[in-house]
C-alpha cells in the first residue's frame, strides 16, 4: 500500500453527519415551538411533517437515532400528558398504533424503542410540547460509533424516509379516523 493512498472506501461520506453539529453545539436555537411551527406547515420532506389530523400529527425526527425515527405529537401546544383531553388521548394512542403498523410495513424492523421524556431532567429536548418517540430497531443496528465516536450511523436521509412513509400516512389522513 502506498503512503499517499486513501485507505478509506469512497463510501466513507456516509459516516459524516454535518447537520448534527448544530444540534450538538446548540448553535441553532429555534424561535418558538418547533412542533407548533410544524403544525402550521404542509406535509413535506422539508417540514418533516408526514401526517396531520385535526388534533394530532407525525413528524420525522430531525436528528434521528435510526431510520424511520418518528414523533407522534398533539398539534395543540401541551407539555403534560395528563393535560390531554380524552378525545386527544384516544387520537394520540390510535396514531401511535397506526404509526407502528406503517413502520412495520415500510421498514420490517425487528423491534421498536418507544417512549416519552417528560420534562428537561428526564431528557426531553423539547420539554414544552409533548411528543412520543417511535424508533425502529434491527438486530445488529448498533456498533461502537455511539459509544466511542459519539456518532450514530443513519443510512437514510430525512427525504428518503419521508418519501417512503408519506404515502401510507396520506392514506391514513384520507380515512379521517384520527
Amino acid at each position: 500500500m502506498k503512503i499517499n493512498e486513501d485507505i478509506w472506501p469512497d463510501e466513507r461520506a456516509v459516516l459524516e453527519s454535518p447537520h448534527r453539529l448544530e444540534y450538538v453545539r446548540r448553535l441553532v436555537k429555534p424561535k418558538g415551538c418547533v412542533f407548533c411551527s410544524a403544525s402550521k406547515a404542509k406535509a413535506s420532506a422539508e417540514s418533516l411533517v408526514i401526517f396531520k389530523s385535526q388534533s394530532m400529527m407525525v413528524v420525522l425526527n430531525k436528528y434521528p437515532y435510526n431510520n424511520g425515527h418518528i414523533l407522534v405529537t398533539p398539534r395543540r401546544h401541551v407539555a403534560d400528558f395528563e393535560k390531554l383531553t380524552e378525545k386527544e388521548l384516544r387520537a394520540f394512542t390510535q396514531l401511535v398504533k397506526e404509526s407502528l403498523k406503517i413502520l412495520k410495513k415500510v421498514y420490517s424492523p425487528d423491534g421498536f424503542n418507544m417512549g416519552m421524556n417528560l420534562g428537561k431532567v428526564a431528557g426531553a429536548g423539547i420539554p414544552a410540547h409533548l411528543h412520543h418517540h417511535i424508533i425502529p430497531r434491527w438486530g445488529g443496528d448498533t456498533n461502537f460509533f455511539p459509544l466511542i465516536g459519539k456518532t450514530k450511523l443513519v443510512v437514510e436521509t430525512s427525504e428518503q424516509s419521508y418519501n417512503q412513509l408519506r404515502p401510507y400516512f396520506a392514506k391514513l389522513e384520507k380515512k379521517g379516523v384520527i
